[in-house]
């Protein structure tokens, strides 16, 4: 079956970037479905294409759900501006991001019933979700295995009484359809989620797929890897989903809009107290720390509130940054020794 750019994802916001003339006038546009160490599988009317970049760019420079623009010796040229983005801080000490996937429409935040279930991680996710503009959905699996599914639902309602959450048997052909209402043809939507929650199962019955599937580990209901790369792949019903690898660690950076979002409540609270710099510990007037005597607000949820804007910061800061930081912290350490020398016992 041919595509058509709409069928792709293409829109007026992507048309709206293409040059009516010079050398690009000629450049076809492209929806990258993998990206690999030194080449790009990429998606066209004319149907699936290798691409390479051009000197400007680097395989690292692009995500899955990208649109480029191509010579007609397949070179890429251009990518075209994103509509949404998805990252997070990448592992290891460089202070870099990791694209996962972008020009995302919904973005399906993944969870079972038992005990990979979490709270915090699913604000983690959630404000992922929001500082990228992308809609959010939480899908709770394995709710074929549980007594009471809804009780899960219940949890993430607390989180935020707007949120979808959708306890599924990822296996039930209804429960997919209904599933895949969420994504309209052209539209595209990624599972992001733990190891074992799922997500191959999902896809396999979301786009007709035969994605390997295996088992979670009974004692801690932790999952093993299936899906090792990220990959765009056509839904049954027109729509197109992003499968991604599962995530042990998901490090916020460049999230300050997201995190606001997800943690309204208190954004809301610290308006109404007494200072403006109010850091909400044990200052006259703060309206957050009367939430919690009264009740109203979980003191646990300050506390994760407090931790992602710290990490964020941190997650966030470029390389120049963390390193003029690290060189300030070992400059205190060493004021500090010099000014214990000669004390007794030193």
């Amino acid at each position: 079956m041919s595509l058509t750019l709409p069928d792709l994802g293409w829109s007026v916001f992507f048309s709206g970037q293409c040059p009516g003339q010079g050398a690009e006038a000629t450049a076809n546009p492209f929806r990258i479905a993998e990206v690999h160490r030194d080449r790009l599988t990429a998606l066209s009317p004319g149907g699936e294409a290798m691409l390479t970049c051009g000197p400007a760019l680097t395989t690292g420079d692009i995500a899955v759900g990208d649109w480029v623009l191509a010579d007609a010796s397949g070179r890429i040229t251009r990518r075209l501006d994103r509509q949404t983005e998805i990252k997070r801080r990448a592992a290891g000490t460089a202070a870099q991001a990791q694209l996962i996937a972008a020009n995302v429409d919904v973005l399906f935040l993944t969870t079972s019933c038992n005990a990979d279930f979490n709270p915090a991680r699913l604000e983690r996710y959630l404000a992922l979700a929001r500082g990228a503009g992308a809609f959010a959905v939480v899908l709770l699996t394995k709710a074929d295995h549980c007594d009471d599914p809804r009780r899960y639902a219940r949890e993430v309602e607390r989180l935020d009484p707007m949120l979808p959450a959708i306890p599924l048997d990822a296996r039930d052909p209804a429960e997919l359809a209904n599933l895949a209402s969420w994504v309209r043809p052209g539209q595209t939507a990624a599972l992001l989620g733990s190891s074992g929650v799922g997500k191959s199962t999902l896809l396999n019955g979301l786009t007709g797929a035969a994605a390997a599937t295996r088992g979670i580990r009974e004692e801690d209901a932790k999952g093993r890897h299936t899906t090792t790369a990220r990959a765009l792949r056509q839904m049954t019903n027109g729509g197109w989903l992003i499968d991604t690898p599962g995530m042990r660690a998901l490090r916020l950076t460049g999230a300050e809009a997201g995190i606001e979002a997800v943690f309204g409540d208190i954004e809301t609270l610290a308006q109404s107290c007494r200072f403006s710099d109010c850091t909400h510990g044990d200052e006259p007037g703060c309206a957050v720390q009367a939430a919690i005597a009264d009740g109203t607000l979980d003191p646990a949820r300050l506390d994760r509130w407090r931790k992602l804007l710290r990490e964020n910061t941190r997650n966030s800061e470029t390389l120049a940054q963390a390193r003029a930081r690290d060189k300030g912290f070992g400059k205190m350490v060493r004021g500090v020794k010099s000014s214990m020398k000669g004390r007794k016992g030193y």
